[in-house]
Order: C-alpha cells, then sequence, then structure tokens
C-alpha cells in the first residue's frame, strides 16, 4: 500500500519560511505527478503547486515567486520551501501522488502537516 508522509510544518511568524518534505513508501518509484495542497480553516482544500517526474512544475497564482516546489525521484519525495508566509498562509497542507499501481492509476494523499503563521 502506498503511504504518503508530509513533515516540516510548524508555527512561524509572518514574513519567514518553511520547508515542508513528503516522502512516499510501498512503491518502488512514483511514476506520475506530485503535488501540495492545502485546506485553510472553513475552506475548502486548493491546489499549491505539483511537479512531474519529469521536473515541470505547476503553481497557482498565490505560491508563484513565494513557493517551490521540487522533487528527489530517487527518494520518492517531493519537498515545498516557502518563503515570504503570510497568515493567509495558515493550514493544513497535504501531499499528493498519482500512482500506476497494476496498470492503473490511482491517487493517494498524506494525512497533512499543519503550517501556522503568526502576524
Amino acid at each position: 500500500q502506498v503511504q504518503l508522509v508530509e513533515s516540516g510544518g510548524g508555527l512561524v511568524q509572518a514574513g519567514g519560511s518553511l520547508r515542508l518534505s513528503c516522502a512516499a513508501s510501498g512503491v518502488s518509484f512514483v511514476s506520475g505527478a506530485m503535488g501540495w495542497y492545502r485546506q485553510a480553516p472553513g475552506k475548502q482544500r486548493e491546489l499549491v503547486a505539483t511537479i512531474t517526474r519529469d521536473g515541470i512544475t505547476n503553481y497557482v497564482d498565490f505560491a508563484k515567486g513565494r513557493f517551490a516546489i521540487s522533487r528527489d525521484n530517487g527518494k520518492n519525495t517531493i519537498y515545498l520551501q516557502m518563503n515570504s508566509l503570510r497568515s493567509e498562509d495558515t493550514g493544513i497542507y497535504y501531499c499528493n501522488a498519482d500512482v500506476l499501481v497494476v496498470g492503473m492509476w490511482r491517487q493517494f494523499w498524506g494525512q497533512g502537516t499543519q503550517v501556522t503563521v503568526s502576524s
């Protein structure tokens, strides 16, 4: 069974930085895209950024210029470097991965890591 485990969340002051990590286990390699989503209190989960196995990235507008997603295929791990954090970046950050399992694409989610930005 594929498992995604996020780490690196915490409490940071506005303007500070955090680096999130997401490691996939239970699979030899993650064949599809991986990404980060977040969910603020009382809001729906939203996309932050994605990265393909080849390193092609995609960011939503609020992440452009402040966040950077990267991927280490050898470790089945992705990272999210978050700079210039704002109070509105507070939320639970989830890792997501598309994995080819027995010839079928399946999507997996991590448990999430809390990010709190104090103003």
